[in-house]
C-alpha cells in the first residue's frame, strides 16, 4: 500500500499542465525557432524594439469597429439651479440657506457622494430675510436677497 503524504505548503506541487516552458527562440535551425526567431522577414515587427508604437495585431479591427464618443463630458458636476421663489416657500424668516440645508429638505441631491453645488437665480419674489452660505448667486438674485434684508456669505 502506498504511503500518502498530507498536503501542506512544503509538500504541495503544481500540476504539470500549469508549468509551461518558455519558448526559446534563436537557438539554431533544428529547433524550429531558429533563423528569424518566429518574427518573419523584415518589417518593423521583425526589428528589435519594433512592437511598441504599433497597434497590436488583433486589436486594430476591434478599435475600428467601436464608435468614438462624440461631444464633451465634463468631470465637474453642474450646479443645481434654484429660484428665490422656492426659497421663499421653503425657509422661515432668518434661516440660513446652504447646500446641506437644501439637501436635507430634498431640494437638491448630492452628486457622486460630494456636497451638491447650488446656484440661486432671481426668478420670483423674496420677502424673507435669509442668509445664503456656500451657494453661487446670480446678480438678480443678489439684488432681491439684499433688498429683503438678507446676506450672502
Amino acid at each position: 500500500m502506498e504511503h500518502l503524504m498530507a498536503l501542506s505548503l512544503h509538500t504541495a506541487q503544481p500540476f504539470s499542465s500549469s508549468r509551461k516552458k518558455a519558448k526559446r527562440v534563436g537557438r539554431g535551425l533544428g529547433s524550429a525557432h531558429g533563423a528569424y526567431s518566429t518574427r518573419g522577414i523584415k518589417g518593423q515587427r521583425a526589428r528589435s524594439g519594433g512592437k511598441s508604437g504599433l497597434r497590436r495585431k488583433g486589436l486594430q479591427p476591434i478599435m475600428r469597429q467601436i464608435p468614438k464618443l462624440r461631444g464633451f463630458q465634463s468631470i465637474h458636476a453642474k450646479a443645481t439651479c434654484l429660484n428665490v421663489d422656492l426659497l421663499e416657500k421653503s425657509f422661515q424668516n432668518g434661516a440660513t440657506v446652504s447646500p446641506d440645508t437644501l439637501a436635507r429638505l430634498g431640494l437638491v441631491r448630492a452628486q457622486n457622494g460630494r456636497k451638491p453645488k447650488v446656484k440661486i437665480l432671481g426668478m420670483g419674489e423674496l420677502k424673507k430675510k435669509l442668509t445664503i452660505a456656500g451657494c453661487d448667486v446670480s446678480e438678480s438674485a443678489r439684488a432681491k436677497i439684499e433688498k429683503a434684508g438678507g446676506t450672502i456669505k
